[in-house]
C-alpha cells in the first residue's frame, strides 16, 4: 500500500515559487529583491512574537553593540513559539537549500542556520558594511505594511560607500545577497516612525562561535 504523501509546508512552497520568479539584480553585486518569499500569515504572526522593541540601545552603527538585546529563533524560542519552528523546518527543508544553491551560484552543504528577529526604533542605522566571512547566505524578510514604515528597507552602496538604492520595505518583502567583499549595505540615518521589524535569515558556517544563536 503506498504512504500518504507528506503534508505541504505553506511557507516552503511560498520560497519555493518566489526564488524560481525573482529576477537576478546584477547592479553592484547579484542580488535579488523579494515578493512573498514565505506566507503574509508567517509574517503576521513573527510581528505578533510577545518580546517588546529592545530600549536603552547605543546606536552606533553597529549591531553587535547591542547582541544582549538580539532575539533568535534557536532551540528555546523554537519550543515556545510554534512559528519560529515553522521557519526555521522551511529554512532547513532540502528543497529550499537546493533551490538557494541554484539560484545563488552557492555551496550550503556545510551550512547552519541562524535566523534572527529584529525590531528597529527611531535612531537606529548601520553603517555601510560587509557581512563578515563565517556568513554564507543573508535574507532579509520586512514584517510590516505600514505606510510610515515605507521607506526602511535596507540600503545598498557602492565600494565607496555611496548610496545607490534601496530594498522595498513591506509586508512580505525582502532581499537576498550573498556575502562578499563588495556586499555593501546598511541603513542610512532616518526617521523609523514605529518598529521597523524584520527577520535576518543566515546560513553559516562551522565556526560561527555563538551557537546559541543557531537554529
Amino acid at each position: 500500500m503506498s504512504q500518504p504523501a507528506a503534508a505541504s509546508n505553506p511557507n516552503t512552497d511560498a520560497f519555493l515559487e518566489c526564488i524560481e520568479k525573482t529576477p537576478t539584480q546584477t547592479d553592484l553585486y547579484p542580488h535579488w529583491l523579494l515578493e512573498k518569499p514565505v506566507t503574509d500569515a508567517a509574517c503576521e504572526a513573527i510581528a505578533d512574537l510577545p518580546f517588546d522593541p529592545p530600549e536603552g540601545l547605543d546606536f552606533n552603527g553597529k549591531r553587535e553593540t547591542n547582541n544582549a538585546s538580539r532575539a533568535y529563533f534557536n532551540a528555546k524560542n523554537q519550543e515556545k513559539f510554534e512559528v519560529c519552528h515553522d521557519i526555521v523546518e522551511t529554512f532547513q527543508d532540502p528543497r529550499i537549500i537546493a533551490a538557494i544553491e541554484k539560484k545563488c551560484g552557492i555551496d550550503l552543504s556545510e551550512g547552519q542556520l541562524r535566523i534572527e528577529y529584529c525590531q528597529d526604533t527611531d535612531g537606529f542605522w548601520l553603517e555601510p558594511h560587509t557581512d563578515i566571512f563565517v556568513k554564507l547566505f543573508t535574507m532579509l524578510i520586512y514584517l510590516d505594511d505600514d505606510p510610515k514604515l515605507a521607506n526602511c528597507g535596507t540600503d545598498v552602496y557602492d565600494e565607496n560607500h555611496e548610496f545607490v538604492k534601496r530594498a522595498p520595505y513591506g509586508l512580505n518583502k525582502g532581499m537576498i545577497f550573498i556575502p562578499g567583499e563588495n556586499t555593501w549595505h546598511g541603513f542610512t540615518p532616518r526617521t523609523i516612525d514605529g518598529v521597523r521589524k524584520s527577520i535576518i535569515v543566515n546560513y553559516v558556517t562551522k565556526d560561527w562561535k555563538d551557537t546559541y544563536e543557531l537554529a
